[in-house]
């Protein structure tokens, strides 16, 4: 999985950083330079996932509309107790 975060200050990036190390994620910090090579990656790997998801419906595994509706209202239940 890739994500790209902008964080609007150096306190918000801290944080964020803070996090990441105290939940030992693995991380790959980059410079503004980088960009194009760091877009390429995320392009690569998003296409890929894209692929792999398809492929995954194709073989017919995937939630129906109503499934999809159902679990969100049952979550919404859960989290407020009833």
């Amino acid at each position: 999985m890739t994500i790209q975060v902008y964080p609007y200050n150096q306190e918000e990036e801290k944080a964020l950083l803070d996090f990441l190390n105290s939940r030992h994620y693995n991380y790959k910090e980059t410079v503004e330079e980088d960009t194009e090579e760091i877009d390429a990656e995320f392009l690569d790997q998003y296409n890929k996932e894209l692929d792999e998801a398809e492929k995954q419906m194709d073989a017919g595994n995937y939630y129906t509309h109503d499934e999809v509706k159902k679990f969100f209202a049952d979550k919404k239940k859960r989290i407020s107790g009833n």
